[in-house]
């Protein structure tokens, strides 16, 4: 039999298409191994990596102190479930809670199951401190959210492929337009709203950046109503946006936070809810959990991942190189009609480059700039998501608007 070794892109390309689900639509590259800003694929090619699997690899690929905290914990006790105590929990929830400020950490393993959990946290809260009447909880979310793919989350998602054909679909959501506070305002009097639950910046549906003063406004509107303000965080926190939390740029403390992705920076599924006493407190034993939830190497690793962080003072270094990109694309802007507008926040940024969601153009875009050593993913047909490691240097940056601006000439002719 072949080794693995031995085998071609194009062979394990076809492996993934015969024996795997079909649920994603990869851009034509196998990759074997990262460090820092660079992948390699299978055939020895390096590329910059400009997504960062969805924000996961804030503190770039195989950061020795990160992989070092896995290999140790693993070779030490790497699971107890919580049916026992474990000797890394503790300090992990304690680092956790400091480190953003709350009193209590509730850990998870993936940011779907984050979401999940504050969910449930918001709802409970909503019966048994708010006073809500039983199963008449609510929860206002956004119109062209993306919060995970549970039945529970696609129920209220306005993605026609995450919703088509899985119901029935469970109640309890009102959906109100993103950026749109009298909208929310309005929601928010129905006396059953448990809650509002908004991405600080909505990544997957295109990086849509919303109006300055709109993430206060709304906790202010959310404590007019007694309702609970929710940030999902799983892609735009951890130092992404340029402050360690997109919330910190308005000063917005959430009633309950989710984190998931570069809690871990990328290398183990590490995910988590903080709130504080009076909301978490609700939850008791039995109420929810998860058996990989807590282990003693995510605990590990995520203190190592946030202690990255921290030390490296990647979110100054997000803030500063995303100002760089911005300014430098809008130059590519003005030089090519293809090239219609950049957003974003730190180093979340997303280029529109046609007027059609329908087009191909952003996909031919994204396999034309592998072949110049950039990889990126369209999204949503004409926009394409630039989310590079933090742990990228200016010179990098600015070697990578290189190859964006060669990559859009060839499309200009």
């Amino acid at each position: 039999m072949e080794t693995m070794e031995k085998l071609s892109s194009e062979q394990l390309m076809k492996m993934e298409d015969k024996y795997g689900a079909h649920n994603y639509h990869p851009l034509p590259v196998v990759l074997a191994k990262g460090e820092g800003v660079f992948v390699w694929d299978v055939e020895g090619n390096k590329y910059y990596d400009f997504l960062s699997a969805y924000s996961a690899v804030n503190q770039g690929h195989c950061h020795p102190k990160i992989v070092d905290a896995v290999v140790q914990q693993s070779k030490t006790l790497a699971l107890t479930s919580r049916a026992f105590y474990n000797d890394c929990l503790g300090p992990y929830e304690k680092f956790a809670s400091e480190f953003f400020g709350f009193d209590k950490l509730l850990p998870m393993n993936t940011g779907a199951e984050a979401v999940e959990t504050a969910i449930k946290l918001c709802r409970k809260w909503a019966y048994e401190v708010k006073g809500v009447q039983e199963n008449k909880a609510k929860i206002v979310v956004c119109e062209k959210n993306f919060h995970g793919r549970t039945t529970t989350i696609v129920s209220f998602s306005s993605d026609e492929d995450s919703r088509d054909n899985f119901g029935p679909f469970p109640g309890g959501f009102e959906v109100v337009a993103y950026n749109d506070l009298d909208a929310l305002d309005k929601a928010l009097n129905d006396p059953n709203i448990a809650g509002f639950m908004v991405e600080p910046i909505q990544g997957e549906a295109g990086v849509f950046v919303p109006d300055d003063g709109y993430l206060a406004k709304a906790y202010e509107l959310c404590k007019k109503h007694n309702a609970l303000f929710i940030a999902d965080e799983v892609q735009t926190g951890i130092a992404r946006t340029g402050k360690l939390l997109a919330c910190d740029h308005e000063n917005v403390k959430p009633d309950i936070l989710i984190l998931g992705k570069a809690m871990s920076g990328g290398a183990y599924p590490v995910s988590g809810v903080l709130a504080n006493d009076e909301i978490m407190m609700v939850i008791k034993p039995g109420q929810h959990g998860s058996t990989f939830g807590g282990n003693p190497v995510a605990g590990k690793v995520a203190i190592a991942a946030l202690e990255v962080v921290r030390d490296e003072k990647l979110a100054e270094n997000a803030q500063e190189l995303g100002e760089l990109f911005r300014s430098e694309v809008q130059k590519l802007i003005k030089k090519y009609n293809i090239l219609k507008l950049v957003r974003g926040k730190g180093l979340l940024n997303a280029i529109v480059v046609n007027d059609s969601p329908d087009s191909k153009t952003a996909w031919n875009i994204c396999v034309k700039l592998k072949d110049n050593g950039m990889l990126a993913k369209p999204t949503h047909g004409n926009i394409i998501r630039f989310a590079p490691p933090l742990v990228m240097t200016r010179e990098q940056l600015l070697d990578c608007v290189s190859i964006i601006d060669k990559t859009v000439a060839e499309f200009e002719k």
